[in-house]
């Protein structure tokens, strides 16, 4: 049986053929540590800052030895860079002292690191490893709501139902589309309901036009 859920991604698909990461890395780790400052940030606010920081602190090594208040200049563009700057250093002597500098590819693993939540867990393990992950950031957590896919409160419970609902396969490709279209279409405030492709199957505009 063809469910909602695959035709909202079809038809994603089709709307967003360039779907994925727009942050910008060149490791595992540059891309965790980039996935880890995104959190409540724009991926262009992170893609500014980042170019600096891994210029002076390129991998694991690097980081697990750096100076608080130099990382805190170096991100201070971004939210919450001081709790976050805490988190890099932490996270990297982690790496360095239990994986030798590398990045873990189990999700239980990443969730020990500190400053690792289950979206970044789940984004690494999708981007980096090209594994089964569907991370659900604010923009998943409310498309996905908005659209009717899921119903739930807290972005842990749309994780789960959404990954009931789609194959693993798609996961990670379900991640992006879902992205994309919060960014472009179906804002936080204003959603550009008129000019959305699902207008005929979201629950919202359906209960907007009551």
């Amino acid at each position: 049986m063809f469910s909602q859920t695959e035709l909202v991604l079809d038809l994603l698909d089709k709307e967003y053929p360039n779907a994925g990461t727009q942050l910008n890395y060149h490791t595992l780790f540059q891309l965790l540590v980039a996935v880890v400052l995104s959190a409540q940030c724009t991926d262009k606010q992170v893609n500014r800052v980042t170019p600096a920081l891994f210029a002076k602190y390129p991998d694991a090594f690097a980081m697990a030895e750096a100076d608080i208040d130099d990382l805190k200049e170096l991100i201070k563009g971004v939210g919450l860079f001081q709790s976050k700057s805490r988190h890099l250093k932490q996270l990297s002597q982690v790496l360095v002292s239990k994986y030798n500098g590398r990045v873990p590819d189990s999700f239980d693993e990443l969730m020990e690191l500190p400053g690792v939540g289950r979206k970044t867990a789940n984004v690494v393990i999708a981007v980096g490893f090209d594994g089964p992950g569907l991370g659900v950031d604010t923009h998943v957590h409310r498309v996905a709501n908005r659209i009717g896919l899921v119903n739930s409160r807290t972005t842990r419970g749309t994780e789960k139902q959404l990954k009931e609902s789609i194959d693993p396969e798609r996961w990670n490709r379900a991640h992006h589309l879902l992205i994309w279209h919060g960014r472009n279409v179906c804002k936080a405030r204003r959603p550009y309901c008129g000019e959305c492709i699902l207008q005929e199957i979201c629950r919202y505009n359906q209960e907007q036009n009551l």
